[in-house]
């Protein structure tokens, strides 16, 4: 497709496109249906090496730079990612699978993160005040941390680009960008937009590779890179931690979640039902914040289900490019026996199926919505993050049994309740150890609000007015008063 044809297929390091370095290349594959569309270069850690030294070389010049050009930079590139909404639209949904109306929709939360930090990096504020002592007035100013390695996952493959690169443009950072191999064409041609907007040579570097473990390793031990922030597993987050910490780089971690969604037995269903549509189906069920264990009151259990199996066998599958279709593929035939080894082992273990848990025939990713009660405790699906269209349904009796249940994981990204009391809606949002909270709401991810989450879901926020404090450092300036 010509979408696909137009994007660069190369390394974008020190402002050129160039090829790895040993000639190798990595497929990109629609998952709709397993056809390649194309293929881009696989970086070698001497590539990654590259990149980081075009970062550091640039990284003075840009710190130098004045806040409201590099503002000026970010409201262009919003601009046209907007301009383009359509093309960047259809790439996402060719090399990840998610249905055009959600991939349009991504489209528009991306650039908000490129407006958004235009309008922070003006606002990047310091303090002055008398020592208590009176002999000196302390100066409190805040500095770029310097050059940054940014990893991104294939779910949300624009706007997790956006999110951790507009904060880092904006606070005078420079940038190696590692995105998923799965989902490496819309971070290309993010790269290509912020060279139009006037983005300098060297700010922004990308390395697309099939060896994340050895081309990002050396990075993080080399001494240069200052600062990470990585979207991914807990798994591979604990790992880079541990990497981080020789040399003792600042980290962002958002990590895995579990998330619970809670329906009191005094909820409007109808909002119930809906909401929890949009917590667990956005993406396909694959992201971080997805409604993974649900918990519903005894009193409307039964009529919960059967509402929200309804509305999930009513969805219909197919490629996300064609008219009509709501639920799109998963990234890959891994990701698609996740799900459904999952239903099986709680099915085995005594769940009932309402709708959907069975493979469908033919090529593509695949996977039908799914909704599930009568989940035994020691179904591997109650500890499991998901990634996929599969609702699994549990009750409960009390509020202190929901919150207990809720809080019993060792993530705590988001979580979401419904009710009509404003007192148990304040009170258990207070209880939950989740880092965002959506009341009465199935959906939290906003770009003026801090995402994060607690426990192992990681360290630190994306976003909001907080989100470029990751990218700054403080410095302190001791004065004596009358020099």
């Amino acid at each position: 497709m010509t979408v696909v044809r137009d994007v660069p297929k190369q390394l974008f390091i020190g402002g050129d496109w160039q090829d790895a370095e040993s000639g190798r290349t990595l497929s990109v594959d629609d998952p709709a249906t397993g056809e390649e569309l194309c293929q881009v270069a696989d970086a070698s850690p001497a590539d990654g090496r590259r990149a980081v030294e075009a970062a550091v070389a640039a990284q003075a010049a840009w710190a130098a730079t004045a806040p409201r050009v590099r503002s000026e930079i970010l409201r262009r590139a919003y601009d046209i990612i907007i301009a383009r909404t359509e093309d960047l639209a259809l790439l996402m949904t060719l090399e990840m699978g998610k249905p055009l109306a959600e991939a349009r929709a991504e489209v528009a939360y991306a650039a908000e993160f490129f407006r958004w930090f235009s309008e922070e990096a003006v606002r990047v504020d310091g303090d002055m005040m008398t020592a208590p002592d009176g002999r000196n007035r302390l100066l409190v100013t805040r500095q770029p941390v310097g050059p940054c390695l940014l990893i991104t996952p294939w779910n949300f493959p624009l706007a997790m680009g956006t999110r951790k690169i507009g904060p880092a443009i904006a606070a005078g950072c420079t940038i190696v960008l590692k995105p998923a191999p799965q989902t490496p064409l819309s971070s290309l041609a993010l790269a290509e937009i912020l060279t139009e907007a006037g983005l300098p040579a060297g700010v922004l570097n990308i390395v697309t590779t099939t060896d994340a473990a050895g081309v990002v390793e050396p990075l993080l031990r080399g001494g240069q890179i200052r600062k990470l922030s990585f979207t991914g597993s807990t798994q591979v987050g604990r790992i880079l931690l541990a990497q981080c910490a020789d040399t003792v780089i600042r980290t962002s971690m958002e990590l895995g979640g579990n998330a619970p969604l809670i329906v009191f037995a005094d909820a409007d269903l109808d909002v119930a039902v809906e909401g929890t549509m949009v917590a667990k189906m956005r993406n396909m069920g694959e992201s971080c914040c997805a409604a993974n264990r649900i918990f519903v009151h005894t009193s409307v259990a039964e009529e919960f289900a059967s509402r929200l199996a309804a509305r999930m066998a009513a969805l219909t599958v197919g490629p996300g490019t064609e008219p009509g279709t709501d639920v799109g593929p998963l990234i890959d035939n891994a990701g698609r026996s996740k799900a459904h080894d999952l239903v099986r082992d709680a099915v085995k273990r005594g769940a009932t199926v309402l709708t959907g848990g069975e493979l469908p025939e033919g090529p593509g990713c695949f996977y039908p919505p799914t909704v599930l009660t009568g989940i035994a405790p020691d179904s591997a699906i109650i500890d499991t993050e998901i990634f996929g269209p599969v609702a699994a349904i549990r009750t409960f009796e009390t509020e202190d049994e929901a919150v207990a249940a809720a809080n019993d994981t060792e993530f705590g990204l988001a979580a979401y309740l419904f009710t009509q009391n404003l007192d148990r809606a304040l009170r258990v949002a207070e209880r939950l150890e989740s880092g965002m909270i959506g009341i009465n709401t199935g959906l939290v991810s906003n770009p003026a609000a801090p995402f994060g989450g607690v426990k192992q879901s990681g360290l630190g926020r994306e976003g909001g007015r907080v989100g470029i404090d990751e990218f700054l450092e403080y410095k302190y300036l001791a004065v004596p008063v009358g020099a």
